[in-house]
């Protein structure tokens, strides 16, 4: 079977961001991604630096890990990295929806696979300008139809500045059929670092008022639940 690069499986906990925003999952995090983003919290599932602590799995070895932590119960499996879409996961999906488990995935949009169209949820995320990354947009469209077929495909946008409210909405306006989730960054991503809930609280305000302001109810504004709750913490 496929061979994977898994940094850490965990769960079950609660999805912490987008669309499954509460649900019930049991995260599968790959190692290895084809961005750098300025912010970005999983480094250690992106940095080549940390390869040495990602293991090779089986496909067959890490749905007994799901299986395990979720105690054969079927719930929602989380595809994350890094970029998961770099990887194979079809023969795992096929393995969990065969015994009534559900997927979804969260990407850039940069690499098109196959098994997109076979996720229950697609979590488009491309990112802003203050990630330091610029967007294909034509390698987004391919994403987006690759994943005809899925059960629902969104997309998700991070917030941090004035900067990247105007590219959301430019992005929106491109993409007017995928419904539109928003969510203010966090600035504090440091694992080691305590996160202030006052501060996150203080941005997602800033987010809705401006929203509300300006008149733009198409998207639904979030907080990053995971970050309230546990902060930085992995694993978690």
């Amino acid at each position: 079977m496929t061979r994977l690069r898994i940094v850490e499986i965990f769960g079950p906990t609660v999805q912490g961001e987008g669309a499954l925003i509460g649900e019930p999952t049991v995260f599968v995090r790959s190692g290895g991604c084809d961005y750098r983003c300025s912010w970005c919290d999983s480094m250690h599932a992106v940095d080549p630096a940390f390869r040495a602590s990602w293991a090779a799995m089986e496909t067959a070895e890490v749905w007994a890990e799901v299986q395990r932590l979720s105690g054969n119960q079927p719930l929602t499996v989380s595809l994350s990295g890094g970029n998961p879409a770099i990887q194979d996961f079809a023969p795992l999906i096929a393995l969990g929806q065969a015994q009534g488990y559900r997927f979804a995935c969260e990407t850039q949009g940069s690499i098109a696979k196959p098994w997109l169209a076979d996720l229950d949820t697609l979590v488009l995320s491309p990112k802003p300008p203050s990630s330091g990354e610029t967007v294909d947009w034509d390698a987004f469209d391919i994403c987006c139809q690759a994943a005809r077929g899925a059960g629902a495909v969104v997309m998700k946008i991070v917030i941090f500045d004035d900067a990247d409210y105007a590219w959301a909405r430019a992005a929106a306006d491109r993409y007017p059929h995928l419904p539109l989730y928003l969510q203010p960054g966090n600035p504090e991503v440091d694992p080691d670092r305590a996160v202030d809930p006052q501060r996150l609280s203080d941005r997602l305000l800033w987010l809705v008022d401006k929203t509300m302001n300006d008149n733009w109810f198409a998207p639904r504004i979030l907080p990053q639940l995971h970050v309230l709750l546990w902060g930085n913490k992995r694993g978690v």
